[in-house]
């Protein structure tokens, strides 16, 4: 009854265009992948039996195989340009399947009884043996159409039955006899082999329902991100200015551009700044965020000098190290060596790990940049004294709204998007940007760039 239902859901599922463009391609491209496959086996068995049987006999049934294998690669031919749409064509090539495998099934089956017939004695293990394999080779590779499959296994059951009854037919033989107990045998093989027909149909259904299920999430993900980043983009945009007209607002009561502030106001005027730009910072990154989703970042590429690009991020962070009390060093080594890269990104990149550099840095502690040329690549490091980062945190290091210390009270703040954002910038250079770290003594990034030749050198 189950079989019947299943039987009768896959003819239903033809009217659907999508649904048989699908069975009929997966067919055709496995039955193409398994060609040199089936006919290796089949030229196999035909020269082994012609060792034994008669050779004339035996390559005029092989030759009947070869020629059903020429139709269904014609037929494969012909249906590798179908869209799927007309249905008409789709008629057309499922009609011609149908006949092919009929054909196939009936020259593979008669190839197999001619060498049955030949066999007096002995029982006919050879011959079943080959036919066995034919039927486990469809169920396997034939599931993707039960009519297909059951048209297939069913000629290969009268086949198993004219081999069965061949030695019933010829002897006579009483009920005892071990004949019969070959028939009976026979008997299990079919229905074991149409079990695993239908088990191997029932998986490819199951593929092809996780298949379309993983399509429909796949589909909504990318709705969802889409409606998120259209979403961040929007509210980021409507935050920015006013925000940045709060900033403006803020800074000149700070300094005093509308009357002499009272003390007591201090405090609370510099709380409000600082927090703004917090904010503003946060916005800066989630549109960079969104951007680098969207694929709408751009960059332009130019020749840098690694010494000069250091020194440029250093100064520009100059006032936040000195209001720290954190000294930068800064030491050449890189000499003339040039980067190919966009100076703002990289800044950006720099000013981030200088940043969090000095943020997690005691009083006492120094940063140290250093350009250098390792080996081929151009190396530009940023290196703490700090706490340092435990092992196995890399992912949270590089991920997105993630810190080290996600607690309430840790030391500094930050939107936990910085590093994230510099990792997809440097990739966006073919670039590489890692860290190592040792807890209590502190943290060091590597920026690794690929180098590029001075004039001098090309012209060489």
């Amino acid at each position: 009854m189950q079989a019947a239902k299943t039987f009768l859901k896959t003819w239903k599922g033809w009217f659907d265009p999508t649904g048989r463009e699908q069975r009929i391609k997966d067919y055709i491209h496995l039955a193409n992948q398994l060609v040199w496959k089936r006919q290796a086996s089949f030229l196999a068995a035909a020269v082994l039996a012609a060792l034994y049987f008669d050779p004339v006999v035996v390559f005029m049934g092989y030759a009947l195989v070869v020629v059903t294998e020429l139709l269904d690669g014609l037929l494969a031919h012909k249906s590798k340009n179908w869209d799927g749409q007309d249905k008409a064509v789709g008629r057309q090539i499922l009609k011609g399947i149908f006949v092919n495998t009929a054909l196939s099934a009936l020259a593979i089956s008669f190839f197999i009884a001619q060498i049955a017939n030949q066999q007096v004695s002995g029982g006919h293990f050879t011959p079943l043996f080959f036919l066995f394999s034919a039927s486990v080779f469809a169920a396997m590779y034939n599931s993707q159409m039960l009519g297909i499959l059951l048209l297939r296994i069913s000629i290969y059951g009268v086949a198993f039955l004219y081999i069965a009854l061949l030695d019933v037919i010829r002897y006579n033989p009483p009920f005892s006899s071990n004949i019969w107990l070959e028939f009976f045998t026979l008997i299990f093989v079919l229905y074991f082999i149409f079990d695993i027909s239908i088990t191997f149909y029932r998986r490819y259904q199951e593929r092809i329902e996780q298949m379309k299920l993983i399509e429909e999430e796949n589909r909504r993900t990318k709705a969802a991100l889409e409606v998120k980043s259209q979403f961040l983009s929007t509210v980021s945009h409507e935050l920015r200015t006013p925000l940045t007209s709060i900033i403006g607002s803020l800074e000149l009561v700070r300094n005093n551009a509308l009357g002499d502030m009272p003390d007591n106001m201090k405090p609370i005027i510099g709380i409000a700044a600082k927090n703004s730009q917090r904010l503003a910072a946060l916005i800066e990154d989630l549109l960079d965020v969104q951007k680098i989703e969207a694929g709408e970042m751009r960059f332009h590429f130019e020749t840098l000098c690694a010494n000069a690009l250091v020194h440029e991020a250093v100064d520009s962070s100059a006032g936040f190290a000195s209001r720290l009390g954190i000294p930068v060093k800064v030491i050449d080594r890189a000499g003339g060596a040039r980067i190919n890269g966009d100076r703002n990104r990289l800044i950006q990149v720099l000013n981030n790990l200088l940043s969090n550099a000095l943020k997690f840095s005691d009083k006492g502690g120094v940063v140290t940049v250093c350009s250098e040329v390792v080996g081929q690549r151009v190396r530009i490091s940023v290196r703490d004294e700090g706490l340092g980062i435990p092992e196995n945190s890399e992912e949270c290091v590089f991920g997105k709204f993630s810190q080290i210390d996600s607690s309430d009270i840790r030391k500094v703040g930050g939107t936990g998007l910085g590093l994230n954002i510099s990792r997809q910038i440097m990739n966006h250079h073919d670039a590489e940007l890692r860290y190592e770290s040792e807890l209590g003594v502190g943290t060091t990034f590597y920026m690794d760039f690929d180098g590029v030749a001075e004039e001098s050198d090309k012209a060489a």
